[in-house]
């Protein structure tokens, strides 16, 4: 009697957008005639656009979060950080949580280990600044600025009131951009229930060395967000950043000092620090692929998302931007390029046409342009909250819930104070051991 013929087994590591889409992609394509191993050092998706919703208090923290167990049934999921990929051997090798380890081979190895913050070298970043690229950062951050004005509101000294009011947010991208907005609407509502703050201004600032706002989007969502945040009074200073950080004070690179407990860095990502170690060819930090996603001179290999190089073919010559968008529809062509490999369906390169972008502005407060169609105010909130709950994998009614309740009564503005600032510290730009 022939021996039944072995599965063949599919590593994906990382679960953000690339992987996840990636790994329901492949289950759907081949879930029963292979294994599919997800290794993620969290066991959620993080929908990342709704972070700063989180931050500004109108989304529970939770409801951004889809379980991976519930929504990849059809794999296995290990929850645990990848430290050494053996290329020769095929093997993966993870660390958990708790300091436990393993290993796991694999047939085809699908790399889609994301991002995390890219620091500068700038004294005092690492040591006083707030990053925002996890669930706990956005949690650490709404307590953050709740915490700095009740201080406010009983500090005796005018000097540290004045800095615990002041909030600076460094990096005009999409996620400073939405930060600053919520943040301020956040602090409008605090400051209206604490009559020791009545007359004190609340200083936001959002500084880039770019020439305008939104830098690597369309110049109309760049005037949008710029308008709505200035009428709002936050301070949007282009062509400048932090030079120097000191405790309770900044130093701008006009030399300008800003008293202030509030640093926000939101300069951007860098290819996750996994890719320093796998001995591959790098393009700007992220890992060189072909327009197939496949690893050149690695076998059986294959990356996508925020850590891989992927040719942007409709631009010759150039690669893919680090987005939510184009990590998403990557993850599943690289599942149906991989299915390809092991005989389902034909193999494709990756070719984008670009939908458009969505900032939410907080309120009614939004830009987009859809299919290059300038909008904004309501119209593009709506659309954008729309897309949202479109894009979101679970959850949606949790989320629209959230949204309705915010419409009736005021959101709930309480700390919680389980997060420390030590506990999510800016420098985790790092390679792993």
């Amino acid at each position: 009697m022939a021996k039944p013929q072995k599965k063949h087994c599919v590593v994906i590591v990382g679960a953000g957008f690339a992987g996840f889409n990636a790994a329901r992609e492949l289950s759907r394509l081949i879930g029963a005639a292979t294994q599919i191993v997800v290794i993620n050092s969290t066991d959620y998706f993080l929908y990342l656009p709704l972070m700063s919703q989180v931050a500004g208090g109108l989304v529970e923290p939770r409801h951004i979060c889809v379980s991976l167990s519930q929504r990849l049934h059809k794999a296995r999921f290990v929850l645990g950080t990848v430290q050494h990929v053996d290329a020769g051997h095929k093997v993966v090798s993870w660390t958990s949580p708790e300091g436990g380890s393993g290993q796991v081979g694999y047939d085809r190895l699908v790399l889609t280990a994301g991002s995390v913050n890219k620091l500068l070298p700038i004294p005092g970043v690492a040591q006083y600044a707030h990053g925002f690229r996890g669930i706990a950062e956005a949690i650490y951050l709404r307590d953050h600025i709740t915490r700095q004005l009740e201080l406010a509101a009983i500090a005796a000294d005018a000097g540290e009131r004045a800095a615990r009011c002041t909030f600076v947010v460094v990096g005009a991208g999409y996620t400073g951009t939405e930060v600053t907005a919520q943040g301020q609407l956040l602090t409008t509502r605090l400051v209206k229930k604490m009559p020791g703050l009545a007359g004190q201004q609340i200083r936001w600032m959002l500084l880039d060395t770019a020439p305008r706002l939104l830098p690597d989007l369309d110049e109309h969502l760049s005037k949008t967000a710029s308008h709505v945040l200035r009428r709002r009074g936050v301070e949007v200073r282009t062509g400048q950043s932090v030079a120097n950080v000191l405790p309770g004070q900044v130093l701008l690179s006009t030399g300008e000092k800003v008293a202030t407990c509030s640093l926000i860095w939101c300069v951007g990502v860098r290819a996750d620090p996994l890719v320093d170690g796998l001995d591959l060819e790098t393009n700007r930090g992220r890992l060189v692929v072909d327009e197939y996603m496949a690893v050149p001179g690695a076998l059986d290999i294959y990356a996508c998302g925020d850590c891989a190089a992927v040719p942007d073919l409709t631009r010759p010559g150039q690669i893919c931007g680090m987005t939510a968008q184009h990590a998403q529809r990557q993850g599943r062509q690289v599942a149906r390029n991989v299915a390809a490999s092991l005989g389902v369906g034909q193999t494709r390169a990756y070719w984008h046409h670009d939908e458009g972008f969505l900032v939410d502005l907080g309120g009614l407060a939004a830009a987009a342009n859809p299919l290059n169609i300038p909008l904004s105010g309501p119209t593009a909130n709506v659309l954008t909250r729309a897309y949202h709950l479109f894009a979101m994998p679970g959850n949606r009614m949790r989320i629209l819930a959230d949204w309705a309740l915010n419409a009736a009564t005021p959101p709930e503005t309480t700390s919680f104070g389980l997060i420390s600032a030590e506990s999510v510290p800016l420098d985790v730009d790092k390679p792993r051991a």
